[in-house]
């Protein structure tokens, strides 16, 4: 089913439905059931739930949903509005996470103005017999998710706790994936840099650090909402359920800590081409020195015999011309061998 498309029902016309499906017991009720439905049938039933997918829907549409599940206006504004830090808050019997997605965007060579990581957002309601996840930006396609749980109705079994750590655990894998080609970026760079063509890279390292700080304010503020549900702290989510959070946790920490890292490591290919820069200036000025030094002495000696005074040694001597090149020769080649001996030149 692609994103586009929308389950029958009078209330599917106004809400962007990616998928909409009701679980008893784990097991997913055959086909794609209509979004009017899908609200009727949940409403005391304490062995069901619903999930409901939603992508970038307006305020409107989404108060269709939130009128149905009685959502906070609060979580609702949010939702819609999106641009939201990671967050966990609970509005009565109702779990809202968000959570900041990161994809990476391929590109042939990093410029100083590549876009490298490309952010979206993912809300998620998780009541007790509802679930509804609303889609912003670049984020994780979650239909291979949805197969994936349904092939795991053990798991379903938790009810929408169950969604909401199988969708942090994609959007934390996704992290991983992202931090990878970046760390390729980094490392790419970081050749270029120590080289042995003259390059000036500052303008892809602060591009790259830009990129990185993005991706580290996705990730960072995610890890006190999922220590709270690693922890097993928040009401609604299971022994079990908090037992796989852990270990989302700990992936996200791993994140957290490559993420902090890359900062370091641009930090210190920022120093080293600066002061390589500043090497390769040096260097040059050193060699215009040496050659002005070189230039010095015949221009010295060529302005003492300009000076057309009548009375001037050698003057009107025959071999006057030859010497005076000749000296002016060894002299430039005492000098250019002095300077290559202290390294100038």
């Amino acid at each position: 089913m692609t994103d586009d498309a929308q389950p029958p029902g009078s209330d599917d016309r106004l809400v962007p439905v990616v998928d909409c499906a009701l679980y008893r017991h784990g097991e997913r009720r055959p086909g794609v059931l209509p979004l009017n439905e899908a609200m009727d049938a949940v409403h005391g039933s304490s062995d069901s739930f619903v999930w409901i997918g939603l992508r970038e829907p307006t305020a409107e549409q989404l108060q269709v949903v939130a009128d149905a599940f009685d959502l906070h206006p609060l979580a609702v504004e949010d939702a819609v509005h999106a641009h939201q830090r990671a967050k966990l808050e609970r509005y009565g019997g109702t779990l809202f996470l968000v959570m900041r997605t990161a994809v990476y965007v391929e590109h042939d060579r990093l410029t100083p103005t590549a876009q490298v990581v490309s952010t979206g957002e993912i809300m998620i309601f998780a009541g007790p017999d509802f679930v509804v996840v609303v889609r912003h930006g670049d984020s994780p396609d979650l239909r291979d998710l949805r197969r994936q749980l349904e092939g795991r109705p053990d798991l379903l079994a938790h009810g929408p706790a169950a969604v909401m750590h199988g969708i942090a655990d994609t959007v934390v894998d996704q992290y991983l994936k992202v931090i990878d080609a970046v760390e390729s970026d980094v490392e790419q760079l970081e050749a270029d840099v120590f080289s042995p063509e003259r390059t000036d890279e500052a303008g892809r390292i602060y591009q790259l650090r830009r990129e990185v700080l993005e991706l580290r304010q996705a990730v960072l503020p995610l890890t006190l909402p999922l220590r709270k549900l690693a922890e097993g702290r928040v009401p609604g989510v299971s022994p079990e359920i908090a037992t796989y959070m852990r270990d989302v946790n700990d992936g996200l920490t791993q994140a957290s800590e490559r993420i902090t890292a890359f900062g370091d490591v641009l930090d210190g290919v920022l120093a080293a081409g600066l002061a390589r820069l500043s090497v390769q200036q040096n260097t040059d000025l050193r060699r215009i020195s040496a050659w002005a030094a070189i230039i010095a002495v015949p221009t010295m000696i060529a302005g003492i015999y300009g000076m057309n005074f009548e009375h001037m040694p050698e003057l009107h001597w025959t071999f006057g011309y030859p010497l005076v090149l000749i000296v002016i020769v060894i002299a430039c080649a005492l000098i250019h061998r002095a300077f290559r001996r202290n390294g100038w030149l």
